[in-house]
């Protein structure tokens, strides 16, 4: 099979990788390098870090639809398929015309529910019991192509968005490759999608991890698994934002939203619209995260409450 492969995140590692032990990537598409930091290190993106090791041709168009000399690059391959795995950039029809058997994506949710950016985080802050991969031929919309393979996950009732975006991650190369091989073979009809039963996953804001204490504590913790690792829940004890990283639900209320009735390494309790949060994990401004337990060795919460989202 004579593959291009577009992606640009972690998530996206896997994927690459068992396509090119597999059956070879003749080309990898990357979203540009990035600057960080005061010194403007310059960073690749992992799938290109990926590719690299692996020998693979790179190229990083700023904007694909544009690009003359890209397009005509992965046109001049004639590729069986062209994988897409959290590219970034939205494909012109011309791009997707390309490659003899279609332009295949693997979408991190069980479509059509949570089509859009951010599937994983949405899956745990909405509540959901179970989530997946889906690969699909992608067509103009926004992951509204003919579902091709699902894998089904449970969401266990501690699991962060870092902990089920790993197992995606994974669990998505073994779904591309018998996509692909299901494919070549004629074994795998295409399913359209139930449009009119879709949900969105959108972009991840700044203030969607802002905690509004008044909400259900059980509501507030799913919110700060969805977002952890990062970006992070947050609210503020006076001056600082903190990252809220870790917390268990308990039943009781015991005071306004947002006050904080205890203050011990078992946790920093602090109560909700309906019942209360021990929050277990902090990251303060400029530090790293830390269990509640080992940030008290250190420091002192002299603050009663938090504040921000009420």
């Amino acid at each position: 099979m004579d593959i291009i492969f577009m992606g640009t995140p972690d998530f996206s590692v896997p994927s690459l990788s068992a396509l090119d032990e597999r059956h070879g990537v003749k080309l990898v598409v990357a979203q540009p390098d990035k600057e960080k930091g005061r010194g403007k290190k310059v960073l690749f993106p992992p799938v290109k870090d990926e590719a690299l090791k692996r020998g693979i041709r790179v190229i990083q168009p700023s904007k694909l639809r544009t690009d003359r000399d890209a397009i005509e690059e992965m046109r001049s391959l004639k590729p069986d398929f062209i994988v897409v795995v959290a590219y970034g950039q939205i494909l012109s029809e011309e791009v997707l015309s390309i490659p003899k058997y279609g332009c295949i994506n693997l979408h991190a949710s069980l479509l059509p529910k949570l089509r859009g950016a951010a599937p994983i985080n949405w899956a745990i802050i909405e509540g959901h019991e179970k989530t997946g991969n889906t690969t699909m031929l992608m067509e103009k919309g926004l992951d509204t192509g003919p579902m091709l393979l699902k894998d089904e996950v449970a969401i266990g009732e501690t699991m962060t968005a870092g902990e089920l975006h790993d197992l995606l991650s994974k669990r998505g190369a073994d779904l591309l490759l018998r996509t692909i091989d299901g494919i070549a073979a004629g074994t795998i009809r295409p399913e359209a999608q139930d449009h009119d039963s879709h949900t969105y996953a959108p972009m991840l804001k700044k203030e969607t991890g802002l905690i509004d204490w008044t909400k259900d504590a059980a509501e507030i913790e799913r919110l700060i698994r969805g977002l952890a690792p990062s970006p992070g829940a947050y609210s503020f004890i006076g001056d600082d934002q903190v990252k809220l990283l870790e917390a268990k639900v308990i039943k009781e209320t015991t005071g306004k939203p947002g006050a904080i009735i205890e203050v011990s390494k078992a946790g920093l309790l602090v109560s909700t619209g309906n019942g209360s949060l021990s929050i277990q994990k902090v990251q303060y401004p400029n530090k790293k995260p830390m269990a509640i337990r080992d940030f008290l060795n250190g420091n002192k919460i002299d603050a009663t409450e938090f504040k921000g989202g009420l």
